[in-house]
């Protein structure tokens, strides 16, 4: 059985998720902690947890989801993990903290991706294992990771409750995220439970009777 916890954080009220299971390895998925007092809690949670975080993965490559990633760099020694026609996003980091937050952010302390993931590639930890469907569209790197298991998706920023993600920011492409959102909905089954980027949590049966984007 996975333990999801939820942390809502940033100016843009991002979700991020600790994911672990009954062997305490532990996925970070989005860390988008940017107060001091966000970051800190992110870290005590593992560690009061006794957790062994073995994966620091992001949904996509936009700051708001990627602000605490020097964080957990520091505190666990993990570089994120992310689709590959993200990495641009990711190098720049910096460029995007300015532009959407006038932060200025040291790139010195930005650590460089770990992983470049690619199309079905799997992120493994403890007894459980996340299977990644590429999403394009929000971004061209946007993903799920899959629970197959424990039917439980992390959508990102292509599926909200009742909503879907921007298409107008860098590469962001409309017809892309349509495609995806079919490619999902045919694929997951209707009881999974979908963890997104920002708000709350869904099902994939009620994205498919009310989202007006599935119709």
């Amino acid at each position: 059985m996975l333990n999801i916890q939820r942390f809502v954080v940033n100016p843009f009220q991002e979700n991020c998720y600790i994911v672990s299971d009954s062997t305490g390895e532990a996925v970070i998925v989005d860390c988008g902690a940017f107060y001091p007092e966000e970051r800190q809690a992110v870290v005590n949670y593992i560690r009061d947890n006794g957790l062994t975080p073995v994966h620091l993965i992001a949904t996509h490559g936009h700051i708001d989801h990627n602000f605490g990633n020097d964080t957990i760099f520091s505190a666990f020694g993990l570089q994120p993990e992310i689709h590959s026609k993200d990495s641009g996003l990711m190098d720049r980091m910096a460029e995007q903290a300015m532009a959407l937050c006038n932060y200025k952010m040291d790139n010195e302390s930005i650590p460089a991706v770990g992983r470049l993931l690619a199309d079905d590639d799997t992120v493994e930890f403890g007894n459980h294992k996340f299977t990644m469907l590429h999403t394009p569209g929000h971004t061209p790197g946007s993903v799920f990771f899959y629970c197959e298991e424990e039917k439980v998706a992390f959508s990102g920023d292509t599926l909200f409750q009742m909503s879907i993600g921007r298409t107008d920011l860098w590469q962001g492409s409309y017809a892309d995220i349509m495609s995806s959102l079919m490619h999902v909905s045919q694929q997951l089954p209707a009881e999974t439970t979908i963890l997104p980027g920002h708000g709350p949590q869904t099902t994939m049966a009620d994205e498919l009777r009310s989202n007006p984007y599935l119709k």
